[in-house]
C-alpha cells in the first residue's frame, strides 16, 4: 500500500513571485512521488498556475491552513502516514488535534517564520514556553533552516525540544544562476526581499540620503519585491527626493539573471531565519552588504573578502560603506563566491535531506 503524506503551508501562492520555496515544493513532490508517496498540498488562498500544474493542491479559500487541514480531513474522514508544516505557528493545539485524529500519524514541523525586530514580549515569550510544554510532544521533528533557527526555536519552546531538532539548510536551483565575471564597479545596487519593516530598507534610504551631493549622483540603488512597508519606503524615497537613486521594480522571479548585472546586493536585515536572497546573489558570484549575524545568519558573507557587513540599523556605518566603494576606496577584487553554495545549498541537497527524515517512518 502507498504511503500518503499531507504538506500544509501557510504561504501564498503567487506566479508573479516564483522563489527558492516554490522550486523545493515542486522538486519534493517529484521526488515523493517517486518513492511512491502519494502527496496533497493544502495552500491557503492558493491560486493554482502552471508552475504547480503537476502538484494534487487543496484551497483552504483564506481559512487558515492548520484548522482547515483537520476539518477538511474529519469531514472526509482523511488519513495521512505523515504531515508536514511549513510556515505555520508551531506548538499549538492543532498538532494534537492532528495527532489524536490520525494516532500513527508522523508529523513534521519546518520553522521558517521570522522574528519580530525587538524581540517578542515578555507575555508572548511565557506563551510561547507554554506551548512548547504541553504540544511539542505531538511533533515528531522540528525542521531548522539554520543554526540561528535550532538557538531560535529553543529559546522558544524550551530545551525539551533539542532532542527532536534537525538542521536542513534550504535550498536554491544553483545551476539557474549567472556568475559574475566583470567586477568594475558601476555603483550599481540591487535590494531584493519582502517589503516589510525587519528587512531594513529604510536603513539604505537614510544611508544614501546622507551621502555628499557629488557622491549621491553616482549611485544607483534597483530594489525588487513588494510587501506592507512598500508604501512607506516610497514616500521616504519621495520625501527624500531621491527617485532618480532608488528605484522599485516590484516582484521577479528572474533574480537568477539579473543579479550579476549588479555590482553589490545590499540586504540590511534585522532578522532573518536563512536568508535566500544572501545564499542567490553570492550563488552569483555578487559581492553582499549585509547586517552582523541577522542578514549574515548563515556567516557566507567574510568582511571585505565577499562583501561587507555592519551593525543592525548604523545608518551611518552603511552610508560609509557605500562611500568607500563609490569613492573607490573599498572594493572587492572578484574572488570566487559561490563554490561553497553549488552543494552545501542546492535544492537537491534540501530534497534529499527532507527525504531522509522519512526514511524510518
Amino acid at each position: 500500500m502507498k504511503k500518503s503524506i499531507a504538506i500544509i503551508c501557510e504561504y501564498i501562492l503567487i506566479p508573479e513571485r516564483i522563489g527558492g520555496m516554490d522550486r523545493f515544493f515542486v522538486a519534493y513532490d517529484k521526488s515523493l512521488k517517486e518513492k511512491g508517496y502519494e502527496v496533497t498540498w493544502f495552500f491557503k488562498n492558493a491560486v493554482k498556475f502552471d508552475f504547480y500544474k503537476n502538484l494534487t493542491i487543496i484551497d483552504t479559500n483564506n481559512i487558515e491552513v492548520s484548522s482547515f487541514f483537520i476539518n477538511y480531513c474529519s469531514k472526509n474522514n482523511l488519513k495521512y502516514d505523515v504531515v508536514n508544516t511549513h510556515f505555520t505557528e508551531l506548538c499549538t493545539k492543532s498538532y494534537k488535534r492532528i495527532k489524536k485524529l490520525m494516532n500513527d500519524v508522523y508529523i513534521i514541523a519546518v520553522d521558517h517564520n521570522p522574528r519580530p525586530m525587538d524581540g517578542f514580549t515578555i507575555k508572548k515569550q511565557l506563551k510561547n514556553k507554554i506551548k512548547g510544554k504541553l504540544y511539542h510532544k505531538y511533533i515528531d521533528a522540528f525542521i531548522a533552516v539554520s543554526e540561528y533557527s535550532k538557538e531560535n526555536l529553543i529559546k522558544d519552546f524550551g530545551a525539551q525540544i533539542t532532542s527532536k531538532i534537525k538542521i536542513i539548510f534550504n535550498g536554491i536551483e544553483t545551476q539557474k544562476y549567472i556568475q559574475k565575471a566583470n567586477f568594475n564597479t558601476h555603483n550599481n545596487f540591487i535590494v531584493a526581499c519582502h517589503l516589510r519593516k525587519e528587512k531594513g530598507v529604510q536603513d539604505i534610504i537614510e544611508a544614501v540620503n546622507i551621502l555628499p551631493n557629488d557622491l549621491l549622483e553616482k549611485i544607483k540603488i534597483t530594489i525588487y519585491g513588494e510587501g506592507p512597508y512598500e508604501n512607506v519606503l516610497k514616500q521616504k524615497v519621495r520625501d527624500n527626493n531621491l527617485e532618480n537613486r532608488i528605484v522599485f521594480k516590484g516582484n521577479t522571479d528572474q533574480l537568477e539573471s539579473i543579479y550579476y548585472q549588479y555590482d553589490y546586493l545590499i540586504h540590511p536585515s534585522y532578522g532573518e531565519t536563512f536568508c535566500f536572497t544572501v545564499v542567490e546573489s553570492l550563488m552569483s558570484n555578487l559581492p553582499v552588504i549585509t547586517t552582523n549575524k541577522a542578514g549574515n545568519v548563515l556567516n557566507l558573507v567574510i568582511d571585505k573578502e565577499n562583501g561587507y557587513t555592519f551593525d543592525i540599523g548604523d545608518v551611518i556605518e552603511l552610508s560609509s560603506v557605500l562611500k568607500k566603494i563609490v569613492i573607490a576606496k573599498e572594493q572587492i577584487e572578484g574572488e570566487i563566491f559561490y563554490k561553497e553554495i553549488e552543494n552545501k545549498f542546492s535544492i537537491s541537497t534540501m530534497v534529499n535531506n527532507h527525504l531522509k527524515l522519512l526514511e524510518c517512518i
